[in-house]
């Protein structure tokens, strides 16, 4: 069976919608030799880091108990702040996510009575219930006492105060309301960026926006900690926040940077200081990193992170080749096929639930793993509104492995991301296609190819 036949016959893929991704594939061909430039050079620097640090097959064993001297622990630790260009690094499999690892770095720096500033208007949802602030609507006066989960430990319960600045119209940093913030409120101790877009439809943020902005904070405030949530931005470009000037970093092993491979875990990378006070707070003071087993994954971390800068590039391609097919549909698409990117994320306006619900059953059924299941919204814990999401994927919720989800709240965006390969990425934008013209969801007779 040919690839023509197998996309017909057995995805039950229409030719209509073969020819438009085909059509839609040509137009953006263009972009790909740009990209495979940043690959070449990620990939360059992460063997780099592995040579330098002589890494053995005899990292890859199975230390017990305590984890004392885990020489595959510290090797793994060592090429992650190679990579990113930071002083130390924490990479464990005791982080359970990203907001896991992003919570533990800024509860490590942060103490009673110290001020957290969002300069990119309010966080993603799940840290909004881990900062204390309100689930649906962050505070921006810095009160942090608009709901959220109080008496659960949140950085509210501790103490610790949160603002918020908006950003721009354009998508920038709003450096006015930034310098007001950092010299007229001496609690505050953090300003926090995130990188990757969340639930919304302003622009990732580059490093070189990154590197602008950390250079304003510290011109003004030396004691303010730059922090950077780095989630889905890892090998985007060539240079990592901390490489151009944030004091600490954290995201998730089971997107970017474990390739697909890594089972799970998180990283914070930055400063040797700061991140010796997350690992107090990831285990407990007089601990720290110096106990915590690997339980035998470094093997699968150091391979993912191998193989992620090759991954992370088939992912945005994949999300530039669905910007371009729902932008010829006529939706709302964001980023533009031609716009710079910081993440891995496309967003497409669908305008109503039943679209959502569509496009991510037509990314469940193109999965290798649960096809057959149909996604359900419903009502996802640390999420303020119920989310549908498709994640057909061989590590359960792995971001970098293709699949979307969105909340059920208007404007009904759908946030496609991942794929550890472009074909299987091109195959997922048919299918979501084709369950949108099977449902009645798109107008056929208003499309020209």
């Amino acid at each position: 069976m040919n690839a023509h036949s197998a996309l017909t016959e057995q995805l039950g893929i229409g030719e209509r919608t073969i020819a438009l991704v085909a059509a839609c594939e040509d137009a953006v061909r263009g972009l790909w030799p740009t990209l495979e430039r940043v690959c070449g050079g990620n990939q360059a620097k992460v063997l780099a880091a592995m040579r330098a640090h002589r890494l053995s097959d005899t990292h890859f064993g199975f230390a017990t108990g305590y984890g004392y001297g885990d020489a595959g622990r510290q090797v793994t630790e060592a090429i992650f702040a190679d990579i990113f260009g930071a002083e130390s690094a924490l990479v464990r499999t005791q982080f359970v996510n990203g907001t896991h690892a992003i919570a533990t770095a800024m509860a490590g720096a942060l103490r009673p009575g110290d001020r957290l500033l969002y300069c990119s208007g309010a966080p993603y949802d799940t840290l909004r219930a881990t900062i204390g602030i309100a689930e649906s609507t962050a505070d921006p006066a810095g009160s942090g006492r608009s709901g959220g989960s109080a008496g659960q430990g949140t950085l509210f319960d501790f103490g610790i105060g949160y603002a918020q600045i908006e950003l721009t119209p354009a998508g920038g940093i709003d450096y006015a309301a930034l310098e007001k913030a950092l010299l007229g409120d001496s609690d505050l101790k953090m300003a926090a960026l995130q990188r990757a877009t969340g639930y919304s439809e302003r622009p990732a943020i580059t490093t070189c926006a990154i590197s602008e902005w950390a250079r304003f904070v510290k011109q003004r405030r030396p004691d303010v900690v730059c922090f950077v949530d780095n989630c889905y931005g890892e090998f985007l470009e060539t240079r990592e926040p901390t490489d151009v000037g944030a004091d600490l970093m954290a995201g998730s092993l089971i997107k970017n940077p474990g390739g697909g491979l890594a089972l799970s875990g998180g990283y914070v990378a930055g400063r040797r200081d700061l991140v010796e006070k997350a690992a107090y707070r990831l285990t407990c003071p007089g601990i720290g990193g110096e106990c915590g087993l690997t339980f035998g994954q470094t093997r699968t971390m150091l391979q993912g992170l191998f193989l992620a800068p090759r991954t992370v590039m088939d992912a945005v391609k994949g999300a530039i080749l669905c910007g371009a097919v729902f932008e010829k549909l006529g939706f709302s698409v964001f980023p533009a096929a031609g716009a710079a990117r910081s993440d891995i994320v496309e967003t497409v306006r669908l305008g109503s639930a039943q679209a959502l619900v569509a496009f991510c059953e037509g990314i469940q059924a193109a999965s290798p793993v649960d096809s057959f299941a149909r996604p359900e919204p419903w009502a996802m814990p640390g999420y303020a509104d119920e989310v549908v999401m498709a994640s057909g994927s061989f590590i359960t919720g792995s971001s970098i492995e293709l699949s979307a989800d969105g909340p059920l709240r208007e404007p009904y965006n759908v946030y496609f991301q991942g794929g550890l390969t472009y074909d299987h990425a091109r195959i997922g934008v048919m299918s979501a296609v084709q369950r949108l013209f099977d449902k009645g969801l798109l107008d056929t007779n208003t499309l020209s190819l």
